[in-house]
């Protein structure tokens, strides 16, 4: 939820940027901060309440009053989220992620350092990893913001403004399209171990899951890059009116990230009964994990082309064209053939795996149609009008987020 509130700041600062209206991207991070700290706020009873909500969706007891005491340690982090990621993605909007990346290192450094001595040394375990976890991500934040207010950003940031508060119910209308968009795609995996939870068995089975879901989200940290380099070069080249360039762009992010991902489908391929033991010596465990090796593969591989068709998505302002196509392939088609298979057909959780695959392959194939269809031109016209509206003095959302897929794609 807090990276979707924020990433309307990728559709509309990456725009400003293209446009050389830099100076609006001040006010945009403020507004940003503003929802996403109220967002926040809305969500820390959930981290209080976790127990509860687990054993309501029929997890294992013992998981899940262990997630309970985590989360309720943890909710420092979730306002830490709040003020993250604007920055990231005002940095990522002017191409500025060298520091970035240099703070994130450091932080996560300064975490494994940190995390070996207080909870592997001194044996402090959950609760010294959550406290750990909470310092760390403040450092990383107060770190983040001495680095904006230096003043290597004469242009965007200019001191906090009361014009942060102007208009913020459209500023909500976009980040809520851009938050239900990547909600539905992230949520959809974390209803793979809500489902492998409800099998025979279940906690062999969801350390099995947890496994393979941990190596998907390593390699899925590469098409994340790939994600927001290509919303940055998207959204730049639609606010200065090269709609060739954007295309250009979306192709060359598409081709490079799955060449990558058929490396990782190699490597997965070849070490599938060797790469699980990084997590388990369990060999119950690991067995299960390389059995779902091939399955694993082909998942990666899907995987590092659909974040980037996503970040193509919010580059553009298709927000809340994607979020219904997320809804009709995952949760319509997905998610019901992983009932049937996994339960039904008594495949366990291959087949609830297998299901949802199916729904992440239908969705990459409708986004691959829309974004090499998509008529580009008029994409840049709505660009140069969400341009001017935001940056005038009376804004108000054009339907750049809630545009017919007709606008989009040629007939």
């Amino acid at each position: 939820l807090q990276v979707g509130m924020g990433s309307a700041l990728e559709t509309l600062c990456g725009q400003a940027v293209g446009a050389g209206q830099v100076d609006m991207l001040g006010v945009y991070i403020q507004r940003s901060w503003i929802i996403c700290g109220a967002t926040a706020l809305a969500l820390a009873p959930t981290y209080v309440f976790t127990a509860p909500i687990l054993r309501a969706l029929h997890q294992p007891t013992a998981i899940s009053a262990v997630a309970g005491r985590y989360t309720r340690l943890v909710v420092p982090q979730l306002f830490a989220y709040a003020a993250n990621f604007p920055l990231q993605k005002f940095f990522q909007a002017q191409s500025k992620v060298w520091a970035m990346t240099f703070i994130s290192g450091a932080g996560l450094a300064l975490h494994i350092a940190l995390n070996y001595l207080f909870v592997t040394r001194l044996g402090h375990g959950l609760f010294g990893a959550a406290m750990i976890g909470n310092v760390t991500w403040w450092i990383i934040i107060v770190a983040q913001f001495a680095y904006l207010v230096s003043g290597c950003f004469p242009e965007a940031w200019k001191g906090f403004s009361v014009l942060a508060f102007n208009n913020l119910t459209a500023f909500v209308k976009l980040s809520l399209a851009s938050a239900v968009m990547l909600c539905l795609e992230l949520w959809y995996y974390s209803a793979v171990l809500i489902l492998v939870g409800l099998l025979k068995n279940a906690q062999l089975q969801v350390d099995v899951m947890s496994v393979c879901i941990n190596y998907q989200l390593w390699t899925l940290m590469v098409a994340i890059g790939f994600n927001a380099a290509v919303s940055v070069r998207v959204s730049n080249e639609l606010g200065a009116n090269r709609p060739k360039a954007a295309k250009f762009s979306m192709i060359i992010a598409v081709l490079t990230s799955a060449a990558i991902g058929a490396v990782f489908l190699a490597v997965f391929l070849i070490w599938r009964t060797e790469l699980p033991r990084f997590f388990s010596d369990n060999d119950r465990v690991v067995g299960g994990a390389a059995k779902l090796g091939y399955l694993l593969a082909a998942s990666i591989f899907l995987n590092s082309i659909q974040p980037v068709l996503s970040g193509v998505a919010i580059g553009a302002g298709w927000q809340t064209l994607v979020a219904f196509i997320n809804i009709v392939c995952y949760y319509l088609f997905g998610i019901p053939l992983g009932v049937l298979f996994g339960f039904k057909l008594k495949l366990g959780a291959l087949g609830i795996w297998v299901g949802m695959s199916i729904g992440t392959l239908l969705q990459t194939a409708i986004l691959i149609i829309i974004c090499f269809r998509a008529k580009w031109e008029n994409q840049a016209m709505l660009a140069e009008e969400r341009i001017k509206k935001w940056g005038g003095s009376s804004e108000t959302l054009p339907a750049a987020t809630t545009t017919a897929t007709n606008n989009i794609i040629d007939q």
